[in-house]
């Protein structure tokens, strides 16, 4: 367990020294998020706060190897970081020349290769087929949903750190070392980031943050095992530790689809607007969904003891609260048909 301590205080303190220095360069090569109607800052944001997460994440993780790994173990690692990183070069191109939506699902169906490549998949009773099938549907939709929470100051750090948190609690209750150092390292990287991007935010992670976070944060729901407890529920595990991200992607697709929106049109419709829509404070808003977020974990923590009765009870019970959430938030008066919800001068 120290050492999983140590992990995080490595990539905690990398993170939280290089995020300013990553800053100054993100000025000076052009690396900036300028203002839009569809977004909530009205000043020039420097992108690249992602590099100084991935710079603590990495560096923390090369503690891990030191230590005598059984072959198979440190291979998988390799292969969560080479896609991740492959995923990420994809996002700081976009940061920096603003890719169609297809240049970035070519850099995330490179990553899933490497991950087949590695054999980090699903590993359910079904046909192989339908294993692979599920792997690439959870990859590229984790990484897409935690790439649309990064939306407001703040947001998208703070659920991939409690992600994270609740990721390395589960991995070490079940004895899964490597798991649960890889979510340390990321968890340490995210808190020593967030010091500069909650609100008022210095800093953005830009995509290239985002979906290596995204990808990683997937990747590592994949590899929870549960050997005290293997039964078919399970699965949901994963699922309801990143809940809050696939909330929003549920929330946020269907209300585009419902006013004849594409899916993958950028706009201030998230929960996080919403809330703010509702009254909220930015701040508040971003507080509320960290503590929805807890929840979520909570409940999965649950789910890794549970039995097949309790399991799908709870999981029924989360998916028609999530639906009826969903349908509130579409249908309130405040924001019913609104594209764009909340004004760029917002302040909290």
């Amino acid at each position: 367990m120290r050492i999983i301590i140590l992990v995080f205080l490595i990539a905690l303190t990398i993170s939280l020294s290089s995020t300013p220095w990553v800053r100054r360069f993100a000025f000076w090569a052009g690396f900036v998020d300028n203002p839009q109607q569809r977004k909530l800052h009205t000043r020039p944001m420097p992108l690249l706060g992602g590099l100084a997460i991935i710079a603590g994440a990495f560096l923390a993780v090369m503690l891990l190897f030191m230590v005598d790994l059984p072959q198979l173990q440190a291979d998988s690692v390799r292969g969560a970081l080479l896609a991740s990183t492959v995923v990420a070069l994809v996002g700081l191109l976009d940061d920096r020349y603003e890719l169609p939506p297809r240049g970035k699902y070519v850099g995330l169906i490179i990553g899933f290769a490497i991950l087949v490549f590695f054999d980090i998949r699903v590993k359910l009773p079904l046909p192989e087929i339908v294993n692979y099938l599920i792997t690439f549907v959870w990859v590229i939709g984790i990484s897409n949903a935690i790439n649309f929470q990064d939306n407001m100051d703040g947001l998208s750090a703070g659920l991939s750190a409690v992600s994270a948190s609740f990721i390395m609690l589960i991995a070490s209750i079940n004895g899964q070392f490597l798991v649960s150092g890889l979510a340390a390292a990321v968890l340490g990287g995210t808190l020593g980031f967030l010091r500069y991007n909650f609100k008022p935010a210095q800093i953005f992670m830009g995509d290239t943050g985002a979906l290596f976070l995204g990808f990683l944060l997937a990747v590592m729901g994949l590899q929870l095992r549960f050997e005290d407890n293997v039964n078919f529920v399970t699965w949901m595990v994963p699922i309801f530790i990143l809940g809050m991200p696939i909330f929003d992607m549920c929330l946020v697709v269907f209300s585009r689809l419902r006013r004849g929106v594409s899916p993958a049109t950028a706009g201030k419709d998230h929960t996080s607007h919403r809330l703010v829509r509702l009254g909220f404070t930015q701040r508040e808003a971003v507080l509320i969904l960290y503590l929805v977020a807890g929840i979520f974990g909570m409940v999965a923590l649950f789910i890794t003891q549970a039995d097949v009765l309790e399991g799908y009870a709870v999981g029924i019970l989360s998916a028609g609260l999530g639906a009826a959430a969903i349908w509130w938030l579409d249908k309130r008066p405040e924001i019913r048909n609104a594209t764009n919800l909340v004004p760029p001068q917002q302040e909290s």
